[in-house]
């Protein structure tokens, strides 16, 4: 069966930088304390009239015209996103129609901080299998809209922002098969509180234990899948939600000296969905990952859910 490739990258984020200083002047907390538990310097948050759907369309519109198509080409759009409030239209049929794609399949998908990833999966399997040539995945997420301001625990971790990427068919795969899955026993590790203004919640140390103890494995998993191992990958773009975590991560998976490693948490804050491909959006923007290099992209959230491929880069 042929495959599929990402062909281009885009990204967005807000224009209000929100720092530790600036979050210390309304919460009991401090730029030192932030640094030393999260690695978190600053996050971007969206304004009041700036919506999901606005972050996704910026990314989504730049992916679009880096890859050189026509919307008319695109036959799938799916947003990774679980911060949305709108339910019907979906997010991506908002997308679409702002971005002029006149006839694709859109949908929203809900998998917390893994949405990206198994999104990615998602349409990858759809041209596989032959139901579109083209396809855009975006995660795009407001958390801003979703933080407890009151809880120092959490509100220093969230911020704004979307990632998108154009996949396209290709006899020469650049999208490997996807290790995903998920314990749904752990469903509350990470959580939006079910109440009419919902909140993200976390019990942070349980998916810290759970991350580092068991997420290695699945990152292996995935290099195996591809035929490849930890030490063959040129970079590693794990979803973004705590600079200690990615820390603790990659440092079991014997990476290359020379590997990249994304860190993009340090200035984006946790962004959810968004966080895998704002990251790698940006690395792939500024060159630090070559044309074709494999990249491990590994995301775990909500139901404890995750989901990780190795791809080559546009």
């Amino acid at each position: 069966m042929p495959g599929s490739r990402i062909t281009a990258l885009g990204h967005h984020q807000p224009d209000r930088v929100l720092t530790n200083d600036d979050l210390a002047a309304v919460v009991d907390t401090s730029d030192e304390w932030i640094r030393r538990r999260t690695g978190i310097a600053t996050r971007r948050i969206a304004g009041p009239d700036e919506s999901v759907t606005d972050l996704a369309a910026a990314a989504a519109g730049k992916a679009l015209a880096a890859a050189g198509l026509d919307p008319s080409d695109i036959g799938l759009v799916t947003v990774a996103t679980c911060s949305a409030v709108d339910r019907c239209p979906s997010i991506a049929a908002q997308v679409a129609a702002r971005l002029g794609i006149p006839s694709a399949v859109a949908f929203d998908l809900n998998n917390g901080c893994a949405g990206f990833c198994t999104a990615l999966a998602c349409a990858d399997h759809a041209l596989r299998a032959g139901a579109a040539r083209h396809a855009l995945v975006i995660g795009a997420e407001k958390m801003s809209d979703v933080t407890d301001w009151t809880d120092r625990s959490t509100c220093v971790l969230l911020g704004d922002g979307a990632g998108a990427a154009v996949l396209s068919a290709a006899e020469d795969a650049g999208i490997g098969p996807v290790a995903w899955g998920s314990d749904p026993t752990r469903g509350n590790a990470v959580r939006l509180v079910d109440e009419w203004q919902p909140r993200f919640a976390q019990e942070g140390q349980a998916v810290f234990r759970w991350v580092t103890g068991e997420l290695p494995d699945i990152a292996r998993r995935a290099c195996e899948l591809a035929g490849l191992t930890p030490a063959d990958l040129v970079g590693v773009v794990t979803h973004q939600a705590n600079l200690r975590i990615i820390e603790a991560l990659v440092r079991q998976l014997d990476l290359s000296p020379d590997a990249v490693v994304a860190q993009d948490v340090v200035e984006s804050g946790n962004t959810s969905a968004a966080s895998v491909p704002l990251a790698l959006s940006k690395l792939v923007q500024r060159r630090e990952l070559p044309p074709g290099a494999p990249v491990l992209l590994l995301a775990f959230g909500g139901g404890l859910s995750w989901a990780g491929q190795v791809v080559s880069c546009p």
